[in-house]
């Protein structure tokens, strides 16, 4: 039996809208009709159950029959925040990302960055992250924002309790992650990593370096494998 479909909305009340491609997607690929149920989401954390009351062309109207908490969500914040990449690779890196837990997605452009982001790439990557946390059965679906310089990108997650910084010619990692604890923000460059002069501006904004081994990593691989790495040692994935 398949699970119960689910669409995020901006706004939950008594009986809520759906509209736009969310709409499109729940009448002419799914067919829903009505009297069908389904799970509405509004990026709080809470799942409500509704039935589609009404179908007209342009929205469906569906009513609240009850709600709970979701029960997927990371108790520890994650940040992912990487260097905008070529072709879709961006997108798969938002679609593990959001797969593995993470809260909150930053984009960047930084010194050896060769790809250039725009308004209809970051609502694309922001439609991935809502279809992939709807596909993990997520509750909440990250928050992805992008930042035009390394250095803006940086000083946004200087609140976080662990801030490691990715780097290939980081001879070791500056912190244990048998020990990482409290809320976290990874940093991985883009497809021609970072320079000296932006490994010292992460260190001097209290980010540590960290190794990730001898062989060095595509920049999708490198973001992927780092958050696992985070979200297996704050026991994320357990």
């Amino acid at each position: 039996m398949s699970s119960i479909r689910r669409f995020f909305v901006e706004k939950i009340t008594e009986e809520t809208v759906l509209d736009g491609d969310e709409f499109l997607h729940a009448k002419n690929v799914l067919r829903l009709t009505e009297g069908d149920e389904v799970i509405l989401l509004d990026n709080s954390g809470k799942e409500y159950n509704a039935i589609v009351s009404k179908i007209d062309k342009r929205q469906m109207l569906l009513n609240i029959i009850g709600s709970n908490d979701g029960e997927r969500e990371c108790k520890t914040d994650v940040c992912l925040m990487f260097g905008f990449l070529k072709g879709d690779k961006s997108e798969l890196v938002v679609q593990k990302a959001t797969e593995l837990g993470v809260k909150k997605i930053i984009c960047f452009s930084s010194e050896f960055s060769s790809a250039y982001m725009n308004d209809n790439k970051l609502d694309r990557l922001k439609k991935v992250a809502k279809e992939s946390a709807k596909q993990c059965l997520r509750s909440i679906a990250p928050n992805i924002e992008y930042f035009d310089t390394l250095s803006l990108a940086l000083e946004s997650g200087v609140d976080f309790d662990n801030k490691l910084f990715a780097c290939e010619f980081a001879e070791k990692s500056e912190i244990d992650f048998n020990n990482l604890k409290g809320s976290t923000i990874i940093v991985v460059g883009s497809e021609g990593g970072f320079s000296k002069k932006e490994a010292e501006l992460a260190q001097s904004l209290n980010y540590k370096l960290v190794s990730l081994g001898k062989r060095i990593l595509r920049a999708e691989t490198a973001s992927i494998t780092m958050t696992s790495i985070v979200m297996n040692s704050l026991g994320e994935l357990s």
